[in-house]
């Protein structure tokens, strides 16, 4: 799948194009069309979505993951006289992700399913603006160590991770405790049932769940920041991110979201990194790094806001965050594990087949009934996902009956 892209902007692979950080990440580059060109984009189903923005950006390649929508994108771009290279599945989306004229590529499916394009782009020593938690969470030593060999640059899209990014000093891979870091303070918002009665879980609906109250996400990764699961997840990921001990990584309630994670030193200082609560400023900082440019984030104003809170927090209302770092802290497979667990548990959730509060209890009981065995290889790895899928499936439904 050779191209050949003049000119001197940079090339950028959009995995998850028609998804939130996608369409952030284009609305970016929109602001900077001396910068950067959209070589291709990368989605599931969401052909209408696709047909704009194939539009406005004119990629040379379109790969969707479904063969159907393939049909109804190509038939709608004929119509319009538009022209893209359309094709449909993993291997494909493999392919523009290592395409050699790919400059940066920006890892934002949502899901196990983003592994193996986002591992291609690895190996062919990409840019990795990686928004893919799951990537790092279930494979997160193969992953780091394929990092290291081919030389790309990975760069962290997560608030939270990009925010950590910021504060650390460059050489941080080496230890924190090497460079006089004490600890990493991850924050999150807890969600939009932080004070909610623990009593009324039971009866949150998926539209509830989904109803964010500072940030704009897609459905699944709604309900994670929910349960907290999201944040379970992005502590496992710091954890490769950052070569931090899961000792030395401690969650932070700040409802607020305008401190989006701080770095604790040695020597008593705390730097942190502060903004609006939009993803524009993270893919902006990551798509022109080492430098900085404009992403269309209004200035943060802290006499509007007037407080910033912070406090510790309830494990026993955020299970799901406890079961998270208990996997980082048993290593091998169980994050790969708790990761597939949750996929199918959230899933159950939002088609209204599993109660909100039963998500951890599905999880768990997946988690006790596997080993947990060595992740030395993909093999392993996706063995161990499998095996979770199908016992949370059975989970899921056993739980149903016990209702």
């Amino acid at each position: 799948m050779a191209a050949s892209c003049s000119g001197a902007r940079q090339q950028v692979c959009i995995l998850g194009s028609t998804g939130s950080i996608g369409k952030s990440t284009l609305d970016v580059i929109a602001r900077n069309p001396e910068r950067f060109a959209v070589h291709s984009l990368v989605a599931g189903i969401n052909w209408q979505l696709m047909c704009q923005q194939v539009r406005q950006f004119r990629p040379r390649y379109v790969i969707m993951n479904d063969e159907h929508a393939a049909r109804k994108l190509q038939c709608a771009l004929a119509a319009e006289g538009l022209v893209a290279e359309i094709h449909v599945g993993t291997d494909a989306m493999a392919q523009v992700a290592s395409d050699g004229d790919v400059d940066v590529v920006m890892a934002a499916i949502v899901g196990a399913a983003g592994l193996e394009p986002t591992m291609a782009a690895v190996h062919a020593g990409k840019k990795i603006l990686l928004a893919n938690k799951e990537t790092l969470v279930i494979a997160g030593a193969l992953f780091m160590e394929a990092v290291k060999a081919s030389g790309s640059v990975l760069l962290p899209i997560d608030s939270e991770h990009n925010a950590i990014f910021q504060c650390l000093p460059p050489e941080h891979r080496v230890g924190l405790e090497n460079v006089g870091v004490r600890r990493i303070l991850l924050t999150a918002s807890g969600g939009p049932f932080r004070q909610s009665p623990v009593e009324s879980l039971p009866m949150v609906t998926p539209e509830q769940a989904c109803a964010h109250p500072n940030w704009s996400m897609g459905r699944k990764i709604s309900v994670d920041s929910a349960t907290m699961m999201n944040k379970g997840l992005e502590f496992i990921e710091a954890c490769w991110l950052f070569n931090a001990r899961p000792e030395q990584i401690e969650v932070m309630i700040h409802p607020q979201s305008i401190i989006h994670s701080m770095v604790d030193y040695e020597d008593g200082s705390v730097l942190a990194q502060l903004g609006n609560p939009d993803m524009r400023t993270p893919i902006a900082h990551a798509l022109a790094w080492p430098q900085r440019m404009p992403s269309g984030v209004a200035p943060l104003s802290l006499a509007d806001i007037g407080k910033l809170e912070f406090m510790a927090p309830d494990m026993s209302r955020y299970r799901c965050l406890q079961l998270a770092q208990d996997a980082a802290r048993s290593g091998g497979t169980s994050a790969a594990m708790l990761n597939a667990a949750n996929e199918i548990a959230v899933d159950a959730f939002l088609r209204h087949k599993l109660r909100f509060d039963r998500i951890p209890e599905v999880i768990d009981a997946t988690l006790q009934t596997l080993p947990v065995m060595n992740a030395s290889d993909f093999e392993q790895i996706m063995t161990a996902d499998r095996r979770a899928r199908s016992t949370a499936r059975q989970q899921v439904a056993y739980v149903q009956d016990a209702s």
